[in-house]
């Protein structure tokens, strides 16, 4: 996992409430086993015209919001079903941030375990993130805890177990792999019964 620590970045606000995971990926294409590739079909429905072309009037689609790898979004992001592809799609796409009024437990958990820091902001805070120009960049700061934009710092809330995972860039496996001596050292006493 890649660690987050300080990020400054453009924004793409999608103020939408109750944005469930198969609007965020739909279910024809979780077909792919790897956790790449799903980027270009993040959003599809809203992303894309019946020909599948691009939609110019979606917010995905606008060339001066290429590069954002923040999204500020409603209440209940990642809502529905429990599918963890539909982080893997906003991962692939760019997005390393997702703040949001609140999210479903599921979404909100591989979110964590998979590199992307989901935040719970209040929906005044997060209509000023909304409104800034497009242009503009905030700085979300973990160690700090903090999202800032020019005087405006807003304080957000994370376990502390999460917080060190993402700054060391640790997943579950790389945490485990950190007692492999000891692993080692027990098995080497198991009785073989062979």
């Amino acid at each position: 996992m890649e660690p987050i620590t300080t990020i400054t970045s453009t924004t793409i606000p999608l103020m939408k409430e109750n944005i469930d995971t198969d609007q965020i990926i739909p279910k024809q294409f979780l077909k792919n086993i790897l956790k790449v590739g799903y980027g270009k079909n993040l959003f599809y429905d809203w992303r894309y015209l019946a020909d599948r072309t691009p939609n110019p009037e979606f917010i995905l689609n606008q060339p001066e919001r290429q590069g954002a790898q923040i999204l500020v979004t409603g209440d209940n992001f990642g809502c529905g079903s429990s599918r963890e592809h539909a982080v893997w799609a906003l991962k692939d796409f760019g997005f390393k941030v997702i703040i949001a009024g609140g999210y479903s437990d599921i979404f909100y958990m591989n979110s964590t375990k998979n590199g992307v820091l989901a935040i719970i902001l209040p929906e005044e805070q997060r209509r000023i993130l909304a409104q800034i120009p497009t242009d503009a960049k905030i700085t979300v700061d973990l160690p700090q805890q903090q999202v800032r934009y020019q005087h405006f710092s807003f304080d957000f809330d994370i376990d502390p177990l999460w917080k060190n995972k993402f700054i060391k860039g640790l997943d579950d496996i790389a945490i485990t792999m950190g007692y492999e001596d000891q692993i080692a050292a027990y098995e080497a006493n198991i009785p073989n019964y062979n």
